[in-house]
C-alpha cells in the first residue's frame, strides 16, 4: 500500500520535468552566432577606421631609422630611434649624434640624404664596440630597476628574484648600468661569431667589362 502511494506521488512529478538538452543546446548556438557575428562587425569596423584614419609616413624616416642602429640608448638626445630619425628628417637635428651607429652609420645616412660626412658629436658620447650587458646573478638583489630602465624588454626577472638578460635582445645601451644598486651588471663586448657573419656584398659588375686576370680561373684550380 505504502508503495503505490509512492509511485503515484512521484510518477507524476517526474513526467512534468521537461527536456532541457535542446533547449541548451539552442542557447548555446545563440550565443555563439551572436559572438560571431558582433566579432565580424567590429572587425569590419576597425579595418574602416584604419583606413580612414591612415596617416602616411616620409619614406626617408623610414631610411633614416633603417639605418641606425636601434639600441634605443638615448645618446642622441631623443628618447629613441625614431624619434632621431624624424629629427633628422626635418633638419633638427645631425646625423652625427647617434655613438652606436659610429663613423659607419653617419656616411650611410650622409649618403642617403645627399650630405657630407661628418665626425662623431663628442657631447653625444664617443663609439665603442658592441657590447651586451651581463648581470651577476649571485650579487642580483631583485630589485626590478634594471628591468624597469631596459628600452628593449632584454631582462628577465621579477621582484626579489635573480635577474638574467637575454643576450639575443640587449642592444647594449647600457641605461641598466646606472639604476643598479648593488653593481652588479657589467657590459661585456660582443665578439662576432658564426651567428654574427655575412657574406660579403658582390661588387658591381658593369657590361662589358672582362675580367681581371688574376679572377679568371683556371682549368688547374676548381
Amino acid at each position: 500500500m505504502l508503495v503505490r502511494m509512492i509511485d503515484q506521488t512521484v510518477l507524476p512529478a517526474t513526467a512534468q520535468i521537461p527536456d532541457l538538452s535542446c533547449n541548451l543546446r539552442a542557447n548555446v548556438l545563440a550565443a555563439v552566432l551572436a559572438i560571431t557575428f558582433l566579432g565580424g562587425l567590429f572587425g569590419l569596423g576597425l579595418g574602416w577606421a584604419a583606413r580612414r584614419f591612415h596617416v602616411e609616413t616620409d619614406p626617408v624616416i623610414d631610411q633614416i631609422e633603417a639605418i641606425l642602429p636601434q639600441t634605443q640608448c638615448g645618446q642622441c638626445n631623443y628618447p629613441g630611434c625614431r624619434p632621431y630619425a624624424e629629427a633628422i628628417a626635418s633638419r633638427e637635428a645631425g646625423i652625427n649624434q647617434c655613438p652606436p651607429g659610429g663613423e659607419a652609420g653617419i656616411k650611410a645616412l650622409a649618403a642617403l640624404l645627399g650630405m657630407e660626412s661628418m665626425p662623431l658629436n663628442p657631447e653625444n658620447g664617443e663609439e665603442k664596440p658592441k657590447a651586451v650587458a651581463v648581470i651577476d646573478e649571485l650579487a642580483c638583489i631583485g630589485c626590478t630597476l634594471c628591468i624597469q630602465a631596459c628600452p628593449v624588454d632584454a631582462i628577465l626577472g621579477a621582484s626579489k628574484q635573480m635577474h638574467t638578460v637575454i643576450e639575443s635582445e640587449c642592444t647594449g645601451c647600457d641605461l641598466c648600468l646606472p639604476p643598479c644598486p648593488v653593481d652588479c651588471i657589467d657590459m661585456v663586448i660582443r665578439y662576432p661569431d658564426v651567428s654574427d657573419w655575412k657574406w660579403p656584398k658582390p661588387r658591381p659588375v658593369v657590361s662589358g667589362t672582362a675580367l681581371i686576370p688574376d679572377e679568371i680561373p683556371s682549368a688547374g684550380h676548381h
